[in-house]
């Protein structure tokens, strides 16, 4: 991102905090922003770059690359590190199930399943950028990577459903196990 690029989605970001997505507007985002309104229309031609930029950037300050690139790490571990943070704690998890229950159910708002389908295209960003990094070190079976990345996504939410009616006396190992044959099926 650049300067007022950034200065924008940081306003746009606050606002949202404070008062939720549907408080976005052109003119009271680009007056927190301290640009005009046209200024704000160069960089997020419609209200969906904005939604977009706004939800990728929270997105991103939440799951991180980790120790991906640390090669010193077994290949398993780093992949595993990293897909853990889709499946968070049992409180996350049920915020999760209420989310997929917003977005899906019949009575969905399109700006909410505007904003799921922005944060499920960078999940699967991220994700295939962490294969990537394994594929260049020959740690990825051979196949469409886009593909791995969209099964890995399928089955973390398999395993958020899972674990959200686990009754595991030791959910954390179970998470593990879980992960770890997730991250087996394309991983060499």
């Amino acid at each position: 991102m650049g300067g007022r690029r950034d200065v924008i989605v940081t306003a746009a970001r606050e606002i949202a905090a404070q008062r939720g997505m549907a408080a976005l507007s052109v003119r009271t985002v680009a007056a927190r922003a301290g640009v005009g309104a046209s200024t704000l229309r160069h960089y997020f031609p419609s209200q969906r770059d904005l939604y977009d930029a706004v939800a990728e950037a929270a997105f991103d300050d939440r799951l991180g690359d980790l120790r991906i690139r640390d090669n010193g790490v077994p290949a398993s571990d780093r992949l595993v590190e990293c897909l853990r943070q889709f499946v968070t704690p049992a409180d996350g998890l049920e915020q999760w199930a209420a989310t997929v229950a917003a977005v899906a159910g019949p009575d969905a708002a399109p700006e909410r399943r505007s904003r799921w389908m922005s944060a499920v295209r960078r999940a699967h960003e991220r994700v295939h950028g962490w294969l990537d990094v394994l594929a260049e070190e020959g740690a990825l079976r051979d196949g469409d990577p886009v593909r791995q990345a969209r099964q890995l996504l399928l089955g973390v939410d398999g395993a958020a459903l899972w674990l959200l009616t686990s009754d595991a006396a030791d959910r954390e190992r179970e998470t593990d196990e879980i992960l770890r044959d997730l991250a087996a099926t394309v991983l060499r």
